[in-house]
């Protein structure tokens, strides 16, 4: 797997503050929420929409609080605490339990109607699973890798899809390789994906499908970056001369 995109990760960040309205839309209309684009804009910029279930505005503060904490610990590792601190953002005042590796029994219902029921996590385990996902070379295949392995594994007992998204974006988004999330419009087929996936612990085709659909980044022309910065430079020396 190659990497998609190569930015600096100044630009990563400007990339994901631009896009950010348009990601938690994303993320919520996977929750299944009917909350529109403008409503989500609303109360992300503060402002009260009593047409919003509070069920909704209270994933879409969370998501903005968790992607705050994101861009702001940028430098941090991908350890079990890390990925806490994410979920006990994302699914504040949703979980039976925010925050911590789940200690019980859940089950993901398929879209075939059968149950996924997935082991209860033990946190060495998980943290040694997250070394041997921290091994992959390739950073992109490495985010890839473990917003897949953590849909599955069901860290927490609530949030799992968007704690592994903003998981996979804080490697993307450190990295300079973009970032991921599931457009609208493919939501039926990932959902198909993530089902076939859960039965069958085969993740090569959902991987691929996040790599082709799921991945935005920055077309920088090098050429034109340094020769726009030269003229800048060369223009305030002028200026400065005077």
């Amino acid at each position: 797997m190659k990497d998609k995109y190569n930015l600096t990760r100044e630009q990563n960040i400007f990339l994901a503050k631009k896009e950010i309205y348009e990601t938690i839309y994303n993320a919520i209309k996977l929750e299944g929420c009917n909350t529109t684009f403008p409503q989500t804009e609303k109360i992300l910029n503060g402002i009260n929409d009593s047409s919003v279930p509070l069920d909704d505005v209270q994933i879409i503060l969370n998501l903005k609080s968790a992607w705050q904490y994101i861009l702001k610990n940028i430098e941090n590792d991908l350890d079990v605490a890390f990925i806490c601190e994410v979920n006990k953002r994302v699914s504040k005042n949703e979980s039976l339990d925010w925050g911590v590796i789940r200690y019980g029994e859940v089950g993901v219902r398929l879209i075939d109607g059968n149950h996924f029921i997935p082991p209860i996590p033990d946190v060495e385990n998980v943290e040694k699973e997250l070394q041997e996902i921290n091994k992959i070379e390739n950073i992109t295949e490495r985010a890839i890798k473990y917003y897949t392995w953590g849909m599955r594994s069901q860290l927490f007992w609530d949030g799992n899809k968007r704690t592994s998204n903003i998981v996979a974006n804080s490697i993307l988004i450190k990295n300079g390789k973009g970032i991921i999330s599931i457009p609208e419009k493919y939501i039926s087929e990932f959902n198909s994906q993530l089902s076939n996936f859960y039965k069958t612990n085969n993740d090569n085709q959902i991987k691929k499908f996040l790599y082709d659909k799921c991945i935005k980044g920055l077309s920088i022309n090098k050429e034109l970056e340094k020769k726009n910065k030269q003229f800048i430079r060369e223009r305030n020396r002028e200026e400065r001369s005077r």
